[in-house]
């Protein structure tokens, strides 16, 4: 079975909401060294490598492939991992496997990022030549032009011009083939997915407004050009793409926040943000993307469970001012004075009765401030 799968990497921990990274024609996962590191901290990355490409067997693509065939092996790769919803950002024919997926199995896509890509790529017939040059002279030719194609001028990535140098031929014709047969302008209003577009200001191959016509069309699309930036802007502009990529693929601090908001109360997370300096900035959105958007919105267990669960915690390791929040807290989760009198009841058994005598102090008077 997993001779037939994609060749790819994957980083981060297991448990962390999944993503794949999909590469241009002509590269290889390596496009992404600069930027799937710092993306594996909050995610399980998944890189993949198009067949014949950065040493991968070439054989899973042939002649007359198209772009539906080749998210036909991204979703078997995800398969094989156990991953059924993902994140997914591509570059150029990477994109176009996202915009794909994002037309014909929305179910599979948690959020979307297409980059330097596009809905077209300017008719069949330059892809049909190239391919055809390509099954007659290999692909050595397109190296000495790659920088051209894909770099501002003086730029280079060595690592992914090689990529380009030994890509298999037939694999990467076959790619053409896809290329030329693509075009989903007619149906991008049908995406749904939060899609985020990256446009190169420089990119010679997908200008930016072959992006700006996907975020025209596409509901819930926001567009972000890099300046500096060419057709490979995450080996480009790494830290561009990771300023507009981190926001987008971390809904959960979105979602964190309200959850929050409606634990722990407008007052209080109003005070907490009016709080917020540089310093103590990246602490904040750690809590709202991890305890709460991660953590609280977890559906396994309920509010009111994770209440007693939370009451039990702060008494043991003496967290009073804490205990006290959560105390107020935990009625907004529906608990009634008299459980939360029993949560703490018992844990005068498992913690100590002292620190029960504190607890229930320090509750009685949050209770009668929330009552007041």
């Amino acid at each position: 079975m997993t001779e037939n799968l994609l060749d790819h990497r994957a980083e981060g921990p297991v448990s962390a909401p999944p993503l794949l990274l999909g590469p241009s024609l002509g590269t290889s996962y390596a496009l992404w060294d600069a930027v799937a590191p710092e993306l594996s901290a909050r995610h399980r990355v998944v890189r993949w490598n198009l067949p014949g490409h950065g040493g991968a067997a070439p054989g899973r693509i042939r002649a007359g492939a198209t772009v539906g065939d080749l998210a036909g092996l991204v979703l078997a790769l995800a398969d094989s991992l156990g991953i059924e919803r993902f994140g997914y950002a591509g570059v150029s024919l990477g994109g176009a496997v996202g915009l794909h997926l994002a037309v014909h199995h929305p179910d599979r896509l948690e959020n979307l990022a297409v980059i330097c890509s596009s809905a077209h790529f300017g008719g069949s017939r330059p892809w049909q030549e190239r391919a055809a040059r390509v099954r007659r002279e290999g692909v050595a030719w397109l190296a000495g032009t790659a920088d051209a194609r894909w770099f501002t001028p003086g730029f280079s990535v060595p690592r992914l011009v090689e990529d380009q140098r030994t890509a298999d031929p037939e694999a990467y014709a076959a790619c053409c083939d896809a290329l030329a047969a693509f075009d989903l302008r007619d149906r991008l209003g049908e995406i749904t997915v939060r899609t985020l577009l990256i446009a190169g200001r420089q990119d010679p191959a997908t200008p930016p407004p072959h992006l700006r016509e996907i975020a025209d069309a596409v509901p819930a699309a926001t567009l972000v050009e890099l300046p500096g930036a060419a057709h490979l802007a995450p080996a480009e502009c790494p830290d561009g793409v990771l300023a507009a990529l981190r926001p987008h693929l971390d809904g959960a601090a979105g979602r964190g926040t309200a959850v929050r908001r409606e634990v722990l109360g407008d007052a209080h997370v109003d005070r907490a943000q009016a709080r917020q300096t540089p310093f103590t900035a990246r602490f904040q959105d750690f809590i709202a993307r991890y305890a709460w958007g991660e953590i609280w919105t977890d559906p396994t267990l309920t509010r009111r469970e994770r209440s007693m669960i939370t009451l039990t915690a702060l008494v043991a390791h003496g967290h009073h001012d804490e205990l006290a929040m959560h105390v107020k807290a935990a009625r907004r989760n529906g608990l009634t004075p008299e459980e939360i009198g029993a949560v703490l009841l018992q844990t005068a058994v498992y913690c100590g009765v002292p620190a029960a005598n504190a607890a229930f102090a320090t509750a009685q008077r949050a209770l009668a401030e929330e009552a007041g």
